[in-house]
């Protein structure tokens, strides 16, 4: 059988004030053509389908449409939620998705048969898919208990509650003639986190070995990670990455699906496919002069400016670069946390002398800084 695997859509992400709508759906668009020309029997897509737990109108518009466009090319679609999707909410999709033949799964269920989806190929070959939605440490014990685990098994970790979890979802994994799968979001220990300007909740609290997936399972398709990788485990385990760069961090991504090919007696056989459709996420530094000689690079921009801060340079910046979404002081040129020689005393200081301190702690001397202050300052004191 092939699968599409993809994962992490972020529909609805804003960055630095700039929508990307208009790039999600040239995006989709372009991971809705992959499955029309690969033709694939499965399509999983492991999380995080929105970028925040209430979406705009826009953006349940525009995953349900995808949704159902990949239906459409004759693939069975498997979704499930992920950390930045509201679970329940996306239960309560299930009657449209049910009708248009979609398996969603936003949060983790009582009943565990819930989460283990049946399918056969149109070439008549066998399917089982473990479906885990993304499940925080403050439910897990929740979850284990749901599935009738013992006392002294829910004092252990959250990577033994997932291992624990997900025994239970693949018990029927030893059955021959059959492609056994399983997707989750979530991240497993030594993977790569892909840069992102969000690595710490990507991570910290919620890393699981990769033991804990069966030996028995032809592939695992992950979601969480950004970046598309394999990962060293007891079977074919993947992250596919997201279709596109959600934020500077991520701009030496490849944004990519992942096409998988595996029978129930064959290794799975990988492919990235890359998805060039969104606009590209570029880093540039340099003095103005250095910008201004600089061809205006193409894509959404952040600027690290190689100047001493002042009153105006970052409208200098913004009209040689209008792309530019950021722009920022080159962290090189700023002086280290904990660096200033000494501290303001506020008693008996006016504001002005408390702002120039300031100004100075942060090598920021600007007498036209300090004038808009006054200015500021004495409109708000009338």
């Amino acid at each position: 059988m092939k699968i599409l695997h993809t994962s992490d859509w972020h529909v609805g992400k804003v960055l630095k004030g700039q929508s990307r709508a208009e790039e999600h759906k040239q995006v989709l668009a372009a991971v809705i053509e992959v499955a029309r020309v690969e033709r694939p029997d499965l399509v999983i897509v492991a999380g995080d389908l929105y970028d925040t737990a209430a979406p705009t109108s826009e953006a349940t518009r525009l995953v349900t449409r995808a949704l159902t466009a990949l239906r459409r090319t004759g693939a069975d679609v498997v979704a499930i939620g992920g950390n930045h999707d509201n679970g329940p909410a996306l239960d309560a999709l299930r009657p449209w998705a049910e009708a248009a033949g979609i398996t969603l799964r936003g949060s983790v269920l009582a009943d565990p048969d819930e989460h283990v989806v049946d399918g056969v190929t149109a070439g008549g070959e066998r399917w089982r898919l473990a479906a885990l939605p993304f499940l925080s440490q403050r439910y897990a014990v929740r979850a284990v208990e749901m599935y009738e685990l013992t006392a002294a098994e829910a004092t252990q970790t959250y990577a033994d509650h997932l291992g624990r979890v997900l025994d239970r979802l693949t018990e029927g994994f030893d059955e021959p003639d059959r492609v056994h799968l399983v997707t989750a979001h979530l991240t497993v220990v030594g993977a790569s986190t892909g840069g992102g300007e969000r690595d710490a909740h990507t991570v910290l609290g919620y890393a699981v070995p990769a033991s804990v997936f069966p030996g028995t399972a032809h592939y695992v398709a992950l979601g969480h990670l950004h970046r598309s990788q394999r990962v060293v485990g007891p079977c074919p385990v993947r992250y596919s990455g997201s279709p596109l760069a959600v934020d500077f961090g991520e701009q030496e991504n490849v944004p990519s699906v992942t096409v998988v090919e595996v029978t129930a007696t064959t290794a799975a056989r990988v492919r990235e496919v890359p998805i060039a459709a969104a606009v590209p996420l570029r880093t540039v530094r340099g003095t103005l002069a250095q910008l201004a000689e600089a061809p205006p690079p193409e894509g959404l921009l952040r600027v690290f400016v190689s100047e001493q801060p002042r009153a105006g340079l970052r409208e200098e910046v913004q009209e040689l670069l209008p792309h530019a979404l950021e722009i920022r002081i080159d962290p090189q040129l700023l002086p280290a946390p904990g660096s200033a020689t000494r501290t303001a005393q506020r008693s008996g200081r006016s504001p002005r002398d408390l702002f120039a301190d300031y100004l100075g702690s942060r090598g920021h001397a600007d007498d036209e800084v300090r004038a808009l202050f006054d200015e500021l300052f004495e409109e708000v004191d009338r």
